[in-house]
């Protein structure tokens, strides 16, 4: 569920903090093996890229870049070791987790179906959630997602979460099971949380402690299962294919949503990964405007995967390979750190692009998080998928982006 949140202001680019070539002086001392994509079945052997290709790309777009002991693209040699732990996993755990998630995503279906019999969804700018349900519904809704999202992350292998809180008022009022809920009449209710993004585990973390609304691709609400519940988040989707005059398009859908989460209790909080990607979780891309075009104060929350063996970053990896060594890493680990609520100055509320570039830096300066600041986005991430795929053609493309 990779959130695109629109950018109003397309033409003022995101001043650049760490370029591409200051990304690569710092990736020199990095002796890691470089690992070369296994080709297609169908592609012609000579066009794959070659490892110096690789190396260039794995320099410039150090976001995307994995360092587990799948390697690139999940597709590396394994160690002998690391072969038996997995047939292991394959045999044993696989299918105990695969059964228990199915199980916990069906009762949460059901529990939806139920709670939203005979009440019709809210349509208004051409969107359909349940998120304004009211009553004993909502509450169902609610308590039931937050406990089987946790439930399914213990199915995950998250058995614990480390969870840091920077804030005292939000270590007393705003702790995991009463953020966007149970507000203090000193503390102002941030009309969002803002996110890096790593992989979709994140969404379950967030409905495990928050239950918030999330940003969509538009497909996400036709799912099996999955799209009910959804609904039942008050997901904004994403439909760019819309022409209808009076479509505010998603960022002005979401500004409104994050205006009223502020404004009002009752009404679900906004969770927006501004990012509009996924990263390797070491680096932090520019932030879009869509999430403080409202100019209420929002809630930063940095997320961290440690690991091991697997990565649980869903960076350049396939959703199918991605959902595999998941199932088959025994223990996987999340560090959750709770920044405080970032309230906007003036000067930042006229200016969206100056707020969302400050509230980025402060999640790098927290050491905790360990994050990098990089200067590349969504299109490069394309570039590298495309060149490890073996688009021959882009080298080409690499040397007009330097010039």
């Amino acid at each position: 569920m990779e959130s695109e949140l629109k950018d109003l202001d397309p033409k003022s680019p995101d001043p650049p903090e760490q370029t591409a070539a200051d990304t690569s002086a710092k990736l020199e001392s990095d002796h890691r093996p470089l690992l070369k994509p296994e080709p297609s079945p169908n592609q012609n052997p000579t066009s794959t890229t070659t490892q110096p290709d690789i190396e260039e790309l794995e320099k410039r777009f150090a976001a995307y870049v994995r360092h587990d002991v799948y390697g690139t693209m999940g597709r590396g040699e394994l160690p002998w070791y690391e072969k038996v732990l997995l047939g292991i996993a394959l045999v044993t755990l696989v299918p105990v987790r695969v059964v228990l998630a199915l199980a916990v995503l069906v009762v949460y279906y059901v529990i939806c179906r139920f709670c939203t019999m005979f009440s019709a969804p809210n349509t208004e700018d051409e969107q359909e959630d349940y998120a304004h349900m009211t009553g004993w519904r909502r509450v169902a809704i609610v308590q039931s997602g937050r406990f089987l999202a946790r439930a399914m992350m213990l199915v995950l292998g998250f058995y614990w979460v480390n969870e840091t809180y920077r804030n005292q008022d939000i270590d007393n009022n705003l702790n995991a099971e009463t953020v966007g809920k149970d507000q203090t009449d000193a503390i102002e209710r941030p009309g969002a949380i803002i996110s890096n993004h790593v992989s979709h585990l994140d969404i379950l973390y967030h409905m495990s402690s928050s239950f918030p609304s999330f940003v969509a691709k538009r497909s996400v609400g036709k799912l099996p299962l999955v799209g009910l519940i959804s609904k039942c988040l008050g997901c904004v989707y994403v439909q760019r294919e819309s022409k209808s005059s009076d479509f505010k398009g998603v960022s002005g859908v979401v500004t409104e949503r994050v205006r009223e989460a502020h404004e009002n209790k009752s009404a679900p909080m906004m969770m927006l990964f501004p990012e509009g990607t996924t990263t390797n979780g070491d680096f932090l891309l520019p932030f879009k405007t869509g999430a403080f075009l409202s100019k209420a104060p929002v809630l930063p929350v940095i997320l961290r995967y440690p690991y091991q063996r697997f990565s649980p970053a869903w960076d350049t990896i396939s959703g199918v390979r991605h959902v595999i060594f998941l199932l088959c890493q025994f223990v996987n680990h999340i560090e959750v750190t709770w920044l405080p609520v970032y309230y906007p100055t003036q000067q930042e509320k006229d200016d969206p692009k100056l707020y969302a570039d400050n509230v980025r830096r402060l999640m790098a300066r927290e050491k905790q998080g360990n994050l990098i600041l990089s200067d590349i986005g969504l299109a490069e991430k394309r570039i590298y998928h495309a060149a490890l795929n073996g688009n021959n053609s882009l080298p080409s493309v690499l040397h007009q982006k330097e010039d």
